[in-house]
């Protein structure tokens, strides 16, 4: 009989809404929208947060950090620390360890040059990660130490594009930077490598090494039974251990396991919580929007469901039908909505691929399931109310056509409740999309401190022997500036390691004849960048104090910012003083104390939406074998090339002149300095583009539900509005009647969206950088205003329309019942 009933309901619900097609298509669009926005942001956070990761036995993989008091701290790790923590065998197995950034590596002969992401490893990150060989296989123990040979490990898709897939190259040899590497194994298709990979070669590292360079990555597996409560209070004694084997290293701080998800998606996480907090947001106005729409709807139903329980449809019947309709219309709306979602999926990753880390875009089967949750919660949260107010009231009332103003002043209340809550949940987001498109302005406002204009960058690969210390990678740069300084167009070149407002090496500073700040052995941090003289030139960094480098130094010399200067020689007297960097970093660092030589200007090289740091830079060919030895096994050196008019246009003939000066290397990652500035606030780009488009669709939607509410208003009290008329009232004040009460109801549902705005304010604040900047207020009084006013005039907007139609009813047929 049940089953009976809900097919009948359904059927019944098909031909209602068939018969009232504007009002059918209008509450599709409306949930369409709210489900689509919400299914695609869901979508990024389930793949970004939510899935499992693709490895065995993810949940047990833990990421090594090294954290200090505040439990703030670092991921990558040095040679010791490494060392240290494969002998905790008690709490760990599988201890990996690789470097993150990549070189690349250049795959040399059979053709043009060419530049692969490529990654070096130690033997057991292979199977920490489940990487199975598909032919061949990975990196025996033997392998992975110091002078272990020269083999490779290279992904399915580079074994497919490069050498079309065959199966012979196992055991054969390939040429990288023109050094022969045999190639031992080919990985499965189905790995996904977090770096990103295309060939894996052995870490190789010294782990008897003293050096504290930190420029590493560690994993592990928890031992089958240890918590990871238990393994970081071993990590702890470990930590001990540590501090007491290197003595002058920092004391505060611990090592720490981590799950290697807070890796990989710890700075999107708050993002995108808080776009999910928002399109939920949109979906909750949506539901308010049809709920409204329904109950308008129902002031023209009465009649027909009184009949209904007339003959002999119970109340529970009645709700049951209401209910049905709308299911149908949230289901209609989720398959809309799903469509939509996917849609908007594919369209924001390929607006902003690198602000998330997010690849996959397809149709899978929790999209699907989680549009089908929100489809059935929208139908209860949007449809109950309705349907409770609908089957409610007395026979004779609801038979008269003329007595339904009680049923209908409680329907009012209810419909003014849902446009005040819309209002108010509209404020929120138009709120917060301005506070973002504040911060917008305010990162392009923000002075770099260098002039991108004109600017190309390129990255080329040192990995191999041949760039294996400071006078072979400094001859081959004093060439490669040569031959573009007779390149026509070309007005500067140099070369670094790191590029501005992408990253900076964090060193400690020891000044001489200083008296050391309580128990430290250095005197404080600074970040450190390696550069050729050119590079102030380039760039077009000014220069404060002094002199810049030049070719042929005599001497050990350094540069500091204009922020370093202030910071460690307040009184102005930096020039001539001599510091030490990365004193007690061990021999791969030693080098003479530095004179300082020269001031510049300030360059934000953390990024646009962070303040300006403490800088020294250092001549990239007096820097000591060992630095220059890491950097390249980690990083691509980076050439900058200043040019007169669009930098593209010489994009050929800057890569033919390197590839001349290196000897055959390929250059990758060309990039003009503007697209680099652009990078360092996508993120924040995104963000702000996803709640702008959330903030109009929020005012849409507290429109629809403005307008329907004054509708049903006014239909409600056409017969009183007739009177009023046909005893002298005017149009006007007819009309300034109906919008003085959508303004009213307007005005509450702002007073409660500003309050929870300015609790907003706060927590925003801690995220986005243009909200710090006005001493730590609890909220922005322009912003709220403008928020206010803005809401304020969609609902005047909303309701002139049906206000207008109040002033124009015709009291005489209003009297005579038509």
């Amino acid at each position: 009989m049940t089953i009976r009933n809900a097919a009948g309901d359904l059927r019944f619900a098909q031909r209602t809404l068939r018969r009232a097609p504007s009002f059918t298509l209008a509450a599709v669009s409306v949930l369409a929208l709210g489900i689509g926005a919400t299914t695609a942001i869901f979508t990024l956070i389930d793949k970004a947060l939510l899935a499992p990761l693709p490895y065995r036995e993810a949940e047990r993989i833990v990421q090594m950090w090294m954290t200090g008091p505040d439990g703030g701290g670092g991921v990558t790790l040095s040679v010791p620390e490494i060392a240290l923590l494969r002998r905790q065998e008690a709490i760990l197995q599988d201890a990996a360890a690789y470097d993150f950034g990549g070189p690349g590596i250049n795959l040399t002969g059979g053709g043009d040059p060419e530049q692969v992401k490529g990654i070096h490893v130690s033997a057991a990150y292979f199977r920490l990660f489940g990487a199975q060989a598909a032919i061949g296989r990975t990196f025996t123990r033997e392998e992975d130490q110091p002078g272990g040979g020269r083999v490779a490990v290279l992904s399915h898709g580079l074994w497919q594009q490069r050498y079309g897939g065959d199966p012979a190259l196992v055991g054969r040899t390939i040429s990288l930077g023109h050094e022969a590497y045999t190639v031992v194994g080919v990985l499965g298709p189905d790995f996904r490598p977090d770096p990103p990979a295309q060939i894996w070669l052995p870490l190789q590292a010294d782990m008897d090494s003293t050096s504290q360079a930190h420029y590493l990555r560690a994993a592990a597996r928890l031992r089958p039974g240890v918590t990871l409560a238990q393994a970081n209070a071993g990590l702890k004694v470990a930590t001990a251990e540590f501090l007491r084997a290197y003595p002058l290293f920092n004391q505060d701080v611990v090592f720490t396991a981590k799950p290697i998800r807070e890796t990989t998606v710890g700075e999107v996480r708050a993002p995108l919580w808080t776009l999910f907090g928002a399109v939920t947001l949109v979906l909750l106005i949506a539901c308010s929007t049809v709920a409204n729409l329904l109950l308008a709807r129902a002031n023209t139903r009465h009649r027909e469901l009184t009949i209904r329980a007339a003959l002999g449809a119970t109340r529970g019947r009645i709700v049951a039908q209401l209910l049905m309709e709308s299911l149908l219309l949230a289901l209609c709306g989720g398959a809309l909505g799903l469509a939509i979602g996917s849609a908007a999926l594919r369209v924001l990753l390929t607006l902003r691929p690198d602000a998330i880390p997010v690849t996959e875009t397809g149709l899978d089967g929790r999209m699907v399931a989680f549009a089908i949750a929100a489809s059935a919660a929208t139908a209860v949260v949007f449809g109950l109310i309705p349907a409770l107010r609908s089957a409610r009231g007395g026979l004779a009332a609801s038979m008269n056509a003329g007595q339904r103003t009680g049923a209908g002043r409680s329907a009012v209340r209810v419909t003014s409740s849902l446009v005040v809550a819309q209002v108010a949940l509209a404020v929120l987001l138009v709120f917060g999309a301005g506070l973002l498109l504040r911060n917008f302005a305010a990162l392009r406002s923000v002075e770099p401190g260098l002039d991108p204009q004109g600017v190309l960058t390129l990255a080329m690969s040192l990995e191999g022997t041949r760039f294996r210390d400071t006078a072979s990678v400094n001859r081959m740069v004093e060439d490669g500036v040569e031959r573009l300084g007779r390149t026509p167009g070309v007005l500067a070149a140099a070369t670094t390691w790191t590029l501005p407002l992408e990253v900076a090496f964090g060193s400690s500073i020891f000044i001489e004849g200083r008296p050391l700040p309580g128990d430290s052995k250095v005197h404080g941090l600074v970040n450190m960048r390696p550069v050729s003289p050119d590079y102030f030139a380039v760039y077009r960094i000014p220069l404060r104090q002094g002199r810049v480098f030049t070719t042929r130094e005599a001497g050990s010399v350094a540069m500091i910012s204009a922020e370093a200067a202030r910071k460690y020689w307040p009184d102005g007297d930096a020039l001539g003083q001599r510091i030490t960097i990365d004193k007690y970093m061990g021999p791969d660092f030693a080098a003479p104390p530095r004179e300082i030589i020269g001031v510049v200007g300030d360059v934000r090289d953390r990024g646009l939406g962070r303040e300006t740091g403490a800088m020294v830079y250092v001549p990239q060919a007096l820097v000591p074998d060992g630095m220059t030895r890491i950097d390249a096994g980690i990083l691509p050196l980076t050439w900058v090339v200043r040019t007169q008019g669009d930098p593209s246009q010489l994009h050929a003939a800057i890569r033919r002149e390197l590839r001349a000066a290196s000897g055959g290397l390929a250059v990758a990652q060309v990039r003009t300095m503007r697209e680099v500035v652009r990078a360092s606030t996508a993120r924040s780009d995104f963000q702000t583009l996803l709640l702008v488009l959330f903030a109009l669709a929020a005012l849409l939607l507290a429109a629809a539900g403005t307008y329907s509410l004054m509708n049903y208003s006014v239909e409600e009290r056409r017969r009183e509005i007739g009177v009023r008329l046909a005893l002298g009232a005017m149009p006007a004040a007819v009309r300034n009647m109906v919008v003085r009460r959508g303004l009213t109801l307007a005005a509450a549902g702002v007073a409660i969206g500003l309050a929870a705005s300015v609790a907003m304010r706060r927590a925003m604040g801690a995220l986005f950088f243009g909200l710090g900047q006005s001493g730590e207020r609890a909220a922005d009084p322009a912003m709220l205003v403008a928020s206010a006013a803005v809401l304020a005039a969609v609902a005047l907007a909303a309701a002139y329309v049906p206000a207008r139609r109040a002033a124009g009813i015709n009291p005489a047929e209003t009297l005579r019942g038509e």
